[in-house]
């Protein structure tokens, strides 16, 4: 805290002083141009009345679902509301689609009706791959169905982006142009956010209203010591130096989608040269004795939620640092939006990283680019071939080099875990209940083993989110990806691919980058019925930790 209150930190970042985070010339410039997130809520204060008639004119042309295309920034929040409000009586179900496997796109296709379904196009840049790739799925679809194909459009995006051309070009509905000093992830409170909340009944005023309560007491006028989200970041930076980055959230079920947004925020904005939080969302809740001394928990529960404090006093007790956020209501959303975009901005400048630019996220794209490109021009990409393949799993190594076995292989890989590190599941999965299930249930075990934190990541979504850390920040992951084949895949309508073509690419270019930072990584390839490959491989790891 003393580095802060020495810097003038709050002062300074009310000011826009981008020199907190970055000395160059360029790096600043990116600053500057990323510090809208301050201001945010009050653009949305402005434009309620907007948003609201908007979402009331919706609701009257008797939509019945609103479907989200979009990803990261784009979608988390909207996401967060979705699940944290629910389907509201006398509006639109929302459905969030941030996946391009082919499962996936059925399932949203498969609980609508299309002449009866809203569409919102999000993306910052208007060039984002998956969300286009999603609109002319859509679209094609929607063409069919009605005369007027565009009234069922939105978009959201920056002003004067692809995006906003092409909406304008094929007659979309309406056009929401955010301000373009927002980032994607610091963009909950802006119409990323608060459009999608609007469209399902969400009350915007109350959100608004509780996010305004928050910047005022992270104001500039307040001392670091008083400043909710600086008191949070401080702690977040200091014990990450200390050596606890695995910050681990425990979220009860009623608010447990802010744990993807927050994993985004801190994993993104602080990810970098060889440094970072690692956030760790969606672990099962263990005893003290299940952890290593590289943890610090912070929980978010709901005023009145029973059940937690005990827990959290067992792992006080054995010396882990414990933080508690207590939320008055779900409308407290917005303020806790604010208060982690402060924290992570603050502990930025403790970890010496520039919190607003993401630069190692886009090798992945490129590599995916340059495996689209060569199905394009109708030449197969280079795939890494198993070395073995045992009970309908294959095993691609790091090296090459052929295990023993299928148990052996992922014993070695296992073998390069040192105190410290983290466990990352990378998942090219179809969604599914009984796939999350099997997802969770290998990380409670390998967790429960080797006391490493572990983190799940659906494909492609995480490139967008955790990617950026796993390239970029400490070389302290230990990375498994899991892939799967698509026996009902979906083609891309004005492309020669399909999604799972998409998808495999998409795996295939995150591979390739993870390998070029010389991360550690193998692959596990899923024969066509996913879930129950899991619970093979579930019993197979178990078994072999069991004789270790």
């Amino acid at each position: 805290m003393r580095t802060l209150e020495g810097c003038g930190f709050v002062e300074r970042l009310w000011a826009g002083d981008a020199g907190l985070w970055s000395a160059s010339p360029e790096g600043q410039a990116l600053v500057k141009n990323r510090l809208g997130w301050l201001t945010a809520p009050g653009f949305m204060r402005a434009k309620l009345g907007e948003v609201t008639e908007f979402a009331d004119e919706v609701r009257r042309s008797g939509y019945t679902h609103v479907v989200l295309l979009g990803m990261g920034g784009a979608s988390l929040a909207a996401e967060v509301f979705a699940r944290t409000f629910g389907h509201r009586q006398g509006f639109p179900d929302l459905l969030v689609l941030d996946s391009t496997d082919p499962a996936a796109v059925k399932q949203v296709l498969e609980r609508i009706s299309i002449p009866r379904t809203l569409f919102v196009v999000a993306s910052k840049s208007g060039t984002t791959l998956e969300p286009l790739a999603f609109y002319r799925f859509f679209r094609a679809r929607v063409e069919q169905a009605v005369p007027k194909a565009g009234s069922q459009f939105i978009a959201i995006t920056d002003p004067g982006t692809p995006l906003e051309q092409l909406a304008k070009a094929e007659h979309f509905r309406r056009v929401f142009l955010n301000p373009p000093t927002i980032g994607g992830r610091y963009s909950a409170i802006s119409y990323f956010g608060c459009v999608p909340a609007a469209l399902i009944g969400v009350d915007l005023n109350r959100i608004l209203e509780a996010t305004e309560a928050m910047v005022s007491r992270c104001g500039a006028g307040v001392p670091a010591r008083e400043n909710p989200g600086v008191i949070l970041g401080a702690a977040l930076g200091a014990l990450a130096k200390a050596g606890r980055d695995k910050v681990t959230l425990i979220v009860l079920p009623r608010l447990r989608a802010l744990g993807a947004w927050v994993e985004q925020l801190l994993a993104e904005s602080t990810g970098k040269n060889g440094r970072g939080l690692v956030p760790v969302d969606g672990e099962l809740l263990g005893g003290p004795a299940a952890y290593g001394d590289d943890r610090f928990f912070v929980a978010v529960p709901l005023e009145g939620e029973t059940g937690l404090e005990g827990r959290l006093a067992e792992l006080r007790a054995a010396k882990h640092p414990v933080l508690s956020i207590t939320l008055k209501d779900s409308f407290d959303l917005g303020a806790e939006f604010f208060r982690w975009e402060v924290a992570t901005a603050t502990a930025a400048v403790l970890l010496e990283v520039n919190p607003f630019d993401e630069p190692h996220v886009q090798a992945a794209k490129d590599n995916t680019a340059t495996l689209l490109e060569a199905h394009r021009s109708g030449r197969q990409p280079a795939d890494w071939p198993p070395a073995l393949t045992e009970h309908g799993i294959g095993l691609v190594t790091h090296d090459g080099v052929r295990p023993p076995s299928l148990g052996d292989g992922l014993a070695a890989h296992l073998a390069l875990a040192k105190p410290g590190d983290y466990l990352a599941l990378l998942a090219y999965l179809p969604p599914g209940d009984d796939v999350a299930a099997g997802l969770q249930t290998l990380r409670t075990l390998l967790r429960d083993r080797f006391k490493l934190a572990t983190t799940v990541g659906y494909g492609p979504r995480y490139l967008h989110s955790t990617g950026q850390l796993h390239k970029g920040g400490p070389d302290t992951g230990l990375f498994i990806q899991i892939t799967s084949d698509d026996p009902d895949d979906l083609a891309v309508p004005g492309e020669p691919y399909s999604f799972g073509v998409l998808k495999r690419a998409q795996a295939l270019g995150d591979l390739q980058a993870l390998r070029s930072r010389g991360r550690r990584v193998i692959r596990l390839h899923l024969d066509k019925k996913p879930a129950e490959a899991l619970g093979r491989l579930n019993k197979l790891v178990a078994k072999a930790l069991q004789a270790s």
